[in-house]
């Protein structure tokens, strides 16, 4: 059985590969507590992109009046500072465009959900 960090991460990343792993896994153990799912599974991140000295992670929310979207941009910041490295800069961009639907989420997540 393939596991999600063994697989393409299901967002888009720019960067070097050595690091592809490490961050999928930090941003898979981030949790949007509305739903009790990885921001991973629900679809949350929009892309990754990793240069020279910074991480660059483009995010939505469910909907514009999440109450939990500081959190989750705070444990993003907090699961990546633990495995890129100290010199990088992180970058979390919360995006609305293109706006979040139920198809971003990982089939994983549809089953959780019964869909």
């Amino acid at each position: 059985m393939k596991t999600l960090l063994a697989e393409a991460p299901p967002f888009p990343y720019a960067g070097p590969q050595d690091l592809r792993v490490p961050i999928t896994a930090a941003l898979s153990r981030v949790i949007d507590p509305e739903v009790a799912m990885t921001i991973v599974d629900v679809g949350l991140v929009y892309g990754v992109e990793v240069g020279e000295r910074a991480v660059r992670v483009r995010l939505t929310m469910t909907s514009a009046a999440c109450p939990v979207a500081d959190v989750i941009v705070d444990d993003v910041w907090h699961e990546l500072s633990r495995v890129v490295p100290a010199s990088f800069d992180i970058d979390v961009d919360l995006v609305w465009e293109p706006p979040w639907t139920a198809e971003r989420m990982t089939d994983r997540a549809r089953r959780i959900m019964g869909w």
